[in-house]
């Protein structure tokens, strides 16, 4: 009696460059350095960026616009500079995934199948649900005061460069985490499975600490946040689910920070003590997502067979 291959841990028939029957996230094959060489590029990506355009942003505020250096809530135009900092790390991870790994910029975004926009679509129309009951459960047991709702010039201007960036700047995240480093630190042990465990757990662990909080339900959240988006990929193929889901999550997150910031800036408190055990509810919705992702991708499988 013959067994059907595991259409997501099947082993690769051939040693490449681009593992074609690998899952995604262990399917990429490259020399031993260049995953630390992805991975120095895209921390002083992440810091030199937002250093320098964030610098602009506050020179730009506290010299022009009076605002005070004590306050660090994120105004529209450094929310701006830190969303275009963090865009532009996708492109150069890309960069430096194709020249110094010898593999194609688009192998980041799925295996085995083209990256699809209509996918995007329709799970980011599913997680935008999944959020709302999300938010709605935490302000059920941690409740924002109304007091602090206002809608002003600021929180307009936030609202725009959230439509306009915080998308793409999700989106950014996910390509240089979970679509290079994810497969870059996999490549360093040849069995899938075990392969797998190495690529998501370095590449959450690192997105967990550049986002430099020093409140554990807040660490255990991005560690979360990594690696459930980590699965989505490995359970679809590709990046569309975990892209939707970090979207979706950074929309609601920054639009309720705006919307009661009392008309100000969104606070960016990462101090330990900052968060709580109502952040549970997100794992929870993370737990959600992949099984949703889960059944999604099974049921397409069928249609396709």
């Amino acid at each position: 009696m013959t067994t059907m291959p595991d259409p997501i841990l099947n082993e690769p028939s051939s040693a490449s460059s681009v593992g074609g029957e690998r899952p995604f996230g262990a399917h990429l094959s490259m020399r031993w350095w260049v995953p630390l060489v992805l991975t120095i590029v895209v921390v002083a990506a992440i810091y030199g960026l937002q250093l320098i355009l964030g610098g602009i942003a506050a020179l730009v505020e506290f010299g022009l616009l009076g605002k005070d250096p004590d306050d660090a809530s994120l105004t529209p135009l450094t929310f701006l500079a830190i969303n275009l900092a963090t865009i532009l790390v996708a492109p150069l991870a890309l960069l430096v995934l194709a020249k110094a790994g010898r593999v194609p910029w688009r192998s980041a975004l799925s295996a085995g199948r083209a990256f699809q926009w209509r996918r995007l679509g329709m799970y980011v129309g599913l997680f935008a649900v999944l959020m709302v009951l999300a938010n709605a459960a935490v302000q059920l047991i941690n409740p924002s005061p109304l007091s602090l709702f206002s809608v002003s010039g600021t929180t307009i201007g936030l609202l725009v460069v959230l439509a306009l960036t915080t998308p793409l700047q999700a989106a950014a995240e996910e390509v240089a985490f979970r679509g290079v480093l994810t497969a870059s630190y996999a490549s360093w042990i040849r069995a899938s499975r075990p392969a797998l465990i190495v690529g998501i757990f370095g590449s959450s662990v690192l997105f967990a600490v550049v986002h430099t909080s020093l409140d554990p339900w807040m660490i255990l959240n991005y560690l979360g946040l990594g690696a459930s988006t980590a699965v989505m990929a490995l359970l679809s193929r590709g990046l569309e689910a975990s892209i939707a889901f970090h979207v979706m999550n950074n929309v609601f997150a920054y639009g309720i920070g705006a919307l009661f910031a009392e008309g100000g800036g969104i606070g960016q408190d990462r101090s330990a003590g900052a968060g709580g055990p109502y952040m549970l509810v997100f794992l929870l919705a993370e737990v959600i997502a992949i099984v949703t992702v889960w059944q999604v991708e099974r049921r397409r499988r069928r249609h396709q067979h």
